[in-house]
């Protein structure tokens, strides 16, 4: 396993109490024990290990000893390190992307700026679930909606026809989340090598979703400038691209670039995912420009509440042609046979209000996002933050160094960040860090004295980094 992948894999290591080799043997005999470190599995040499992990070699010498001892690894001259026991045959990895993996530790002192999303939901859900509850008493009604809930499906297609892209209920997929609506978007599309054309950076939930089909992604600049070219020499069977308030830059394709991705795109005859779950997250005053769909009825639309409303809510969709909505339900079903009712009932009665509500909201995200950079400006001066139109992040690029081993840096001192690497297919983007604005305003100003303390702490690898290719915006 590569140092980068293995570092990715440790998740939260260095922030819990105690020596750093003590939590590095701990992290380890736990990846193991659990399956995601197989037997036979080799490991990084400990000089390698050491500069992904931003450690002095001894910690990692010391950490393998105590493995050692316990029979978990095997260490032998000339044929390095490996996981003790003999390979086995068949064995599927989950994800190392880090975006997942520091959801799934628990809350343990760490200032989470690794994932975006509100922390506290609007009064409105709470009043939306008040008013749905003489609905939960219908009579002869099973609950199992795969492609959604009537009402929420509607809902959501009348939003669509009010931004004027008509839309029917049958033009509609409700999904768990923007993120298992990329997932069924994949399983219905690709097949293991298919290439799919992506932007650098991205969203890493999508090269996640994109990776589990096994598909290959092929890297393009931030709105998938030069579609045509790239999809008749790599035999692209799909483009995703995030056309407003991308994440992570932060930038909104024009008008005119819109309309020449999405022709470009039907000429090669490559399907056009819109990532539009950023869409509504604009800055007063900015204005927005209409989303893909509004230029070809065959764009795929995926969207959420999950940044709008509440990550907790769960709740996403897919817009698409109706012979694709009707292939994904089927899909669906297989898994789960339909989301939670009360939770799209509920939505029901909030999608209507979405104009109103990120209106009411816009401020405060904008008053975080200038509090952010105030703070990094103040205590890292030389770090480059531009700032941004809407959206919840910043893309942040070090002077030096690379996002990744000063990531683990960041960990010892209690803050989770995004490292470029992981947002970017082509695995460039090494000085560049994705950071979130929508903690609360003392959060935020902790978080930077701590990354400001880790800054100073951090000692970069020896090897060079590489710079991201130019991105046209």
């Amino acid at each position: 396993m590569e140092p980068i992948e293995l570092g990715e894999r440790l998740g939260r290591w260095p922030a819990g109490r105690g020596p750093l080799h003590v939590l590095l043997a701990a992290r380890l005999r736990r990846l193991i024990d659990e399956g995601e470190l197989p037997p036979g599995e080799p490991l990084p040499p400990d000089r390698a290990l050491a500069s992904a992990l931003a450690v002095g070699r001894s910690t990692v010498v010391a950490a393998y000893e105590l493995l050692r001892q316990d029979e978990r690894i095997v260490r032998r001259q000339g044929s390095g390190t490996r996981v003790a026991g003999p390979e086995p045959a068949g064995v599927r990895q989950t994800t190392s992307a880090p975006m997942f993996l520091h959801l799934l530790e628990p809350g343990d002192g760490v200032i989470p700026l690794a994932c975006a999303a509100p922390d506290t939901p609007p009064p409105e859900l709470a009043d939306a679930y008040a008013r749905i509850a003489p609905a939960l008493a219908t009579p002869g009604d099973i609950g199992y909606y795969p492609a959604g809930h009537p009402a929420l499906r509607r809902a959501i297609a009348d939003r669509y026809t009010r931004h004027g892209i008509r839309t029917g209920p049958e033009h509609i997929l409700v999904s768990t989340g923007g993120q298992q609506a990329l997932s069924l978007l994949a399983r219905a599309l690709l097949a293991p090598g298919d290439r799919v054309l992506v932007e650098v950076p991205t969203y890493p939930g999508a090269l996640e979703a994109f990776r589990e089909q096994a598909a290959v992604p092929r890297s393009l600049p931030v709105g998938l400038g030069n579609l045509a070219e790239a999809a008749r020499e790599q035999h692209a069977v799909l483009a995703y691209v995030i056309s407003t308030f991308h994440n992570p830059t932060g930038s909104v394709l024009p008008p005119l670039a819109r309309r020449a991705l999405v022709q470009a795109a039907a000429a090669a005859g490559v399907p056009l995912i819109d990532d539009e779950v950023l869409s509504d997250l604009a800055f007063p005053g900015v204005e927005v420009p209409p989303p893909l769909a509004a230029y070809a009825d065959g764009v795929i639309s995926v969207g959420s509440l999950s940044k709008s409303i509440w990550g907790g809510q769960r709740i996403g969709w897919v817009r698409a042609p109706e012979p694709l909505i009707a292939r994904l339900a089927r899909l669906l079903a297989v898994h789960d046979l339909g989301g939670n009712v009360p939770a799209q009932l509920a939505a029901a009665e909030l999608v209507p209000r979405l104009d109103e509500l990120s209106a009411r909201q816009a401020p405060a995200r904008q008053a975080r996002h200038d509090h952010l950079r105030a703070e990094l400006a103040r205590h890292l001066p030389d770090w480059d933050a531009p700032p941004v139109p809407g959206g919840q992040t910043l893309w942040v690029r070090l002077p030096y160094g690379d996002g990744t081993s000063f990531a683990q840096t960041a960990l010892r001192y209690h803050v989770a960040i995004l490292p470029g690497s992981g947002l970017d297919a082509s695995g460039q983007s090494q000085n560049y860090l994705r950071l979130h604005f929508v903690a609360q305003h003392a959060d935020l100003t902790e978080a930077v004295k701590r990354l400001a303390e880790a800054w100073r702490a951090y000692h970069p690898p020896l090897a060079p980094t590489i710079s991201p290719p130019a991105m046209s915006v």
